[in-house]
């Protein structure tokens, strides 16, 4: 029986299935603190087995038992809004949400399903949902205008995503700053899939995907924000089945269907075509507005955060971001900006009104936190598992 996050002398297996990668990593729960000890990223396509690729990255770091495998799963549904024990019913909630990311949901199950083939029916695993650290938009942010007994019906709402990541991303300022617990923060997490987050004083405001991953910034082959009244015309004018949209919007659209050469950010920053060019400058204009519109939600920004693969790690993205955004009381340090490359990093002026920071982003260690804390509550359910 596990009382507390002290009483566990074991391991926490994260897994983050994303939809190009998957990162996995191992955290040892102490008194104090949760520390990782290992961590590796395996593209997708470099998994044939993931149940094998499981045991061996177990196997190369040796050490006391799994006490638990944490998984990110992005899209709860409507009926899981915080992490919980993966049973049947569980896997059946997730399976359903599949329709609304089916580039993620699929994935989490396949993972959880690899666990269990690798580490036994008795190794207790938890979801911790993305969509969770939304749960609470204001109600303004929360809604579509569409009619009220149609999304009561259906449970159609904006969900939010990559909350691990924007949640991490704030945890990580905040850390920096301990006499003031406030802030206004407009956090983008920029890897395949991309997204925007407001919070002010801790409370999220607003975030750019809504009821699906699809909406809000361009991303690597999703479309981001879409006036509906073009999927209906594409749907009638090519004929697409539901599947065949959501295929379109899902894998062969933005950075991708712009460019028609890839949806890689380096490989179009390294390109000559005009194509690449103006999926470069639709994917900053986009991330731009957001900006702008989240600073009038918020009344203000005091600092603005980068995190995922092309936030951490591409300068020159980060400096078309917030080009010519003196007004709003930015001033990027471009030295600074072209040396942050993958660190936590200031690259903001010391002047500059508000601070701008790269900031890693740690979703495992959150994983393991949130699995921990739900497998300590659920102790008594457990015992004897």
């Amino acid at each position: 029986m596990v009382e507390s996050k002290a009483d566990l002398d074991a391991r926490v297996l994260s897994i983050n299935a994303g939809s190009s990668s998957v990162r996995l990593a191992l955290h040892r729960a102490g008194a104090q603190a949760i520390v990782e000890q290992a961590a590796c990223r395996l593209a997708s396509t470099e998994i044939a087995d993931p149940a094998s690729s499981l045991g061996a990255f177990v196997g190369d770091h040796p050490g006391a038992a799994i006490a638990v495998a944490a998984h990110r799963v992005v899209h709860g549904g409507p009926n899981l809004r915080a992490a919980c024990l993966i049973d049947a019913a569980v896997e059946d909630e997730i399976a359903r949400a599949a329709t609304l990311a089916p580039l993620h949901n699929p994935l989490a199950l396949a993972w959880v399903r690899a666990a269990r083939a690798a580490f036994g029916d008795t190794l207790p695993q938890v979801a911790v949902f993305d969509t969770a650290y939304y749960a609470e938009l204001p109600p303004v942010a929360r809604h579509y205008a569409i009619p009220r007994e149609l999304a009561q019906r259906h449970g159609l709402r904006r969900h939010g995503f990559h909350g691990l990541a924007h949640q991490a991303m704030w945890r990580a300022w905040q850390a920096g700053r301990p006499d003031d617990a406030g802030g206004r923060v407009v956090s983008f997490q920029l890897g395949a899939g991309c997204s925007a987050t407001a919070v002010r004083d801790g409370r999220v405001l607003d975030t750019s995907m809504g009821f699906s991953p699809l909406e809000g910034l361009v991303m690597a082959t999703r479309c981001g924000d879409l006036d509906a009244g073009l999927l209906t015309h594409l749907l009638r004018a090519e004929r697409l089945s539901p599947e065949d949209a959501e295929a379109l919007l899902n894998r062969r659209s933005g950075l991708l269907g712009l460019s028609g050469i890839s949806g890689d950010l380096r490989t179009l920053l390294a390109s000559q075509h005009e194509s690449a060019r103006l999926a470069i400058d639709l994917y900053c204009y986009r991330a731009r507005k957001y900006l702008g519109a989240y600073a009038a939600v918020l009344g203000g920004v005091d600092a603005v955060l980068f995190g995922g693969g092309a936030g951490e790690h591409l300068p020159a993205i980060r400096t078309r971001i917030l080009a010519d955004f003196e007004w709003l009381g930015i001033g990027l340090d471009d030295d600074a900006n072209l040396a942050a490359l993958g660190g936590r990093a200031r690259i903001s002026r010391a002047d500059s009104r508000v601070a701008v920071w790269a900031v890693p982003v740690d979703e495992a260690a959150l994983l393991a936190e949130q699995a921990l804390a739900c497998l300590a509550s659920t102790a008594p359910h457990t015992q004897g598992r």
